[in-house]
């Protein structure tokens, strides 16, 4: 006999039951604009228009302070180089190895923490966020992120395209969900009643992959992104001048994110040569595979979750596209050390140039005029990691409205 389902941060409606094996039963065939999520719950499209929106925000939510914007930054450095000094001067002389160990892993943590909120910081930068100054944002942004290994304007490029067709099944440009049909193709069978459920220690090995792994893939070869069938990984790549991603008229901005890359590759040798690898690997490397681990992390499930949907053309448009994006909480870090960009994501879809200090009472004003479509949820982040993962492996849907669906035998069957 299946058990039932019990679903974090959603609650099923008394109309609709779910069982462990997908059957659902006590709901209607979903009407024009709408759709049943992975939780048997109708999911009614946004009818709002963005205007509707964009009245709602206060004028001063816009203003862009460069001092203030300034101040994050070099209190974020300077907290990085504070840290830095003591470590590198007090850990040395600790008693037993265990504890220099345990010593240099809260470090590394902690650093990787506050790179991260640096990278949110180059991240408004890129979105003319950061000041009213497009030479100052884009030269604090390149050096920021080149800092940190991330191509800046290649990354400015394609970021802009997934925030004007956020949620669109074919304009899209990163956590792109698999079709049915797709998913089907991958695992070679032909009807969604020959899909074998993944196990656990499936998931898990792939949730490692993703997550320590997926952006170094999504620079190199757009892992994630729009698929660009037939083309060489290559000229997929973030690094590619002529790539895929970007128009013709970006080629020299690609070539100048490249050369961000290569001269921070040159400093992390010199460094290496003056200091070290223990040095370079504490003070840099560690740190960096944490900020990326934190940026696939955060950006997964600002765009994966089991309610959530994806549209085709003719039911996508930018107000639903932005409403398909939830806001999360991550607590203090979240807060002061990621400089909110879990908690304002869908603000942040809507008005990308409104910078983050500013954005919390904007949400406020925004979610009055979504009412039920604004998503968010207190879940704990890694469980609803765990349960994206799980949850979310396919969309499909008959009416142009996408909503997620898998072979796991959770929630509502695929067809």
């Amino acid at each position: 006999m299946s058990s039932q389902v019990k679903t974090s941060g959603s609650s099923i409606g008394d109309s609709a039951t779910i069982t462990r094996k997908g059957n659902v039963s006590g709901f209607s065939k979903p009407k024009e604009n709408s759709a049943i999520d992975a939780f048997g719950k109708t999911f009614n499209a946004p009818m709002y228009t963005i205007k509707d929106i964009l009245s709602a925000i206060p004028a001063h939510s816009y203003e862009r302070r460069l001092t203030t914007s300034f101040y994050y930054v070099f209190r974020d450095i300077a907290m990085m180089a504070t840290m830095g000094y003591v470590a590198n001067t007090y850990i040395a002389v600790l008693p037993f190895a265990a504890l220099r160990f345990a010593a240099w892993f809260a470090y590394v943590f902690v650093q990787g923490l506050i790179g991260t909120g640096v990278w949110v910081l180059a991240h408004e930068c890129g979105h003319q966020a950061f000041s009213d100054y497009g030479l100052v944002n884009d030269t604090v942004g390149w050096i920021l992120h080149s800092y940190l290994m991330v191509p800046y304007f290649s990354w400015k490029y394609s970021h802009g395209k997934h925030h004007k067709a956020t949620g669109h099944l074919t304009r899209d440009m990163v956590f792109v969900p698999y079709t049915k049909e797709q998913y089907l193709k991958k695992h070679n069978v032909t009807s969604a009643m020959d899909l074998v459920e993944e196990a656990p220690a499936v998931a898990l090995w792939s949730l490692f992959l993703q997550q320590f792994g997926g952006w170094w893939a999504h620079l190199l070869s757009n892992v994630s992104g729009q698929p660009f069938p037939d083309t060489p990984a290559y000229a997929k790549s973030h690094f590619w001048p002529s790539s895929k991603i970007f128009d013709k008229r970006d080629y020299w901005f690609i070539v100048l994110s490249d050369v961000g890359i290569a001269s921070m590759l040159f400093v992390l040798y010199k460094w290496y040569q003056n200091f070290g690898l223990f040095n370079v690997a504490v003070n840099w490397f560690l740190p960096y595979l944490w900020v990326n681990h934190w940026l696939v992390f955060i950006t997964y499930l600002q765009h994966s979750d089991p309610k959530m949907p994806h549209y085709e053309a003719e039911q996508w448009n930018f107000a639903r596209g932005a409403a398909a994006t939830i806001d999360r909480e991550f607590g203090f870090i979240g807060k002061h050390l990621f400089h909110d960009i879990i908690e304002t994501h869908v603000l942040h879809h809507y008005v990308s140039r409104i910078p983050f200090y500013n954005a919390r009472e904007a949400t406020v004003e925004i979610k009055k005029v979504m009412g039920e479509h604004y998503m968010y949820s207190d879940e704990n982040m890694f469980v609803a990691l765990w349960n994206s993962k799980r949850w979310c492996q396919f969309v499909e849907g008959d009416n142009g409205i996408m909503m997620f669906r898998n072979s796991n035998g959770l929630g509502v069957a695929p067809k």
